[in-house]
């Protein structure tokens, strides 16, 4: 099992507060066992497990509390009267009305309630509005690759990368990967996840009832991640295969897949004009590995699930991520966090001189003094071009900062 020690010292300083703690992600990225962690450091600093109550509301036993006030009322008869309790309640969502049982919880003193779910609907609607200013979300997504690398005890970082290309960065592929048969296995689980992602919390929530259709715009953000794109391309694309849908539909499929977890969109940036823009987007999928389970080779395909591993880097550190026109260019991701701007170029290789002169195009006509990367495969020693820094993006994943 891998410690996430970043995510259990959040839970650990927002303790105690009259916050409550939301761990939102992708089904199986680990927020179960994230809260069960906590709970261990809980134990190891004087709470009593008398103190604690948890419940996994997709656990069959507790069928009987997929109600509000039944689980209201379930945890209200465990709460000692003179000490504080700390509740977790994993997987929220499943239980109807939930946010009324939430809100009650969370106006008692003597509760530190820890809440997860699969996805952001759970934060939108009445329970926003409900607890509105009174509550934390730590979004965790699936493994970095520094914590996937962790886990073994030795390391040829090139083999891990492909590793964790193909088996995938969710947590228990880890296990699956040390059996015989391990690879049989991931292909299996990365098909239950896939699943359990489109059936539960996309066709179920938007009662889709072409599900074929709702695949087809999966299999096409799939292929095209990292390319911008628009709702009336790919309604184009999917009538001109012979699948007429509205581009009112697919905004609808996609939402629920971003709202899912499944899938990331970012917009465009005009850095110049220093705005964001209202038309163009990315998609960015939480894991390599499902790419590879539905579509099969990364042949030709290299540099965007490059990228697709630098946004996912960009965003486990906590930036607000775009990505930028600048004049007729563009930069691969303008990343802003306590409102200062970094700028990143990523490609397989700039070992070629036009490929290095077209990279370093867009990155060379900001004008500011903000830090600029370019990331690349190439094990080169790092390197500076008119104040743009180079770096192999391998060991970038294993830095901490920008």
């Amino acid at each position: 099992m891998i410690i996430r020690h970043e995510f259990i010292n959040e839970l650990a300083s927002f303790k105690d507060t009259q916050l409550i703690k939301i761990v939102s992600g992708v089904r199986r990225c680990g927020k179960s066992t994230l809260l069960e962690l906590y709970r261990l450091h809980l134990l190891g600093n004087g709470i009593l497990p008398e103190q604690i109550i948890e419940i996994n509301l997709e656990d069959a036993d507790y069928r009987d509390l997929l109600e509000a006030y039944a689980l209201h009322d379930y945890i209200k008869a465990r709460l000692l009267p003179d000490k504080m309790n700390y509740v977790f309640l994993d997987e929220i969502q499943n239980v109807k009305e939930y946010e009324k049982a939430v809100n009650s919880l969370h106006i008692k003193k003597n509760v530190d309630l820890y809440i997860t779910g699969s996805n952001a609907f759970m934060l939108s609607g009445e329970l926003a509005t409900l607890l509105s200013g009174r509550y934390v979300e730590i979004h965790l997504l699936p493994l970095s690759f520094k914590e996937y690398i962790s886990a073994f005890s030795e390391n040829i970082i090139n083999e891990r990368y492909k590793d964790y290309l193909i088996n995938s960065s969710f947590p228990y592929t880890l296990e699956l990967s040390a059996r015989e048969d391990g690879k049989k296995q991931i292909q299996n689980y990365l098909d239950s996840i896939y699943s359990t992602v489109l059936l539960k919390d996309v066709v179920a929530r938007k009662k889709i009832a072409d599900v074929l259709m709702l695949e087809s715009i999966v299999r096409f953000l799939f292929d095209n991640i990292g390319c911008e794109t628009s709702t009336k391309k790919i309604a184009d694309s999917m009538t001109s295969a012979g699948r007429k849908i509205s581009v009112h539909t697919v905004e609808s499929y996609i939402s629920a897949l971003t709202d899912s977890y499944i899938m990331y969109r970012i917009g465009r940036y005009d850095i110049r004009g220093k705005e964001h823009l209202k038309t163009g987007h990315k998609y960015y999928l939480v894991d390599p590995g499902l790419r590879y389970f539905l579509l099969g080779s990364q042949i030709g395909k290299e540099g965007r699930v490059l990228e697709n591993i630098v946004f996912l880097e960009l965003k486990r550190r906590g930036y607000e991520i775009s990505f930028g026109k600048m004049d007729n260019t563009e930069v691969d991701f303008v990343a802003v966090k306590n409102g200062n701007p970094v700028y990143f170029q990523v490609a397989v290789t700039v070992r070629e001189q036009s490929t290095m002169e077209r990279e370093l195009r867009s990155l060379n006509r900001i004008s500011d003094h903000n830090p600029k990367l370019l990331l690349t495969l190439d094990d080169d020693p790092p390197a500076f071009y008119n104040g743009i820094r180079r770096l192999n993006v391998l060991n970038w994943l294993l830095m901490e900062g920008p």
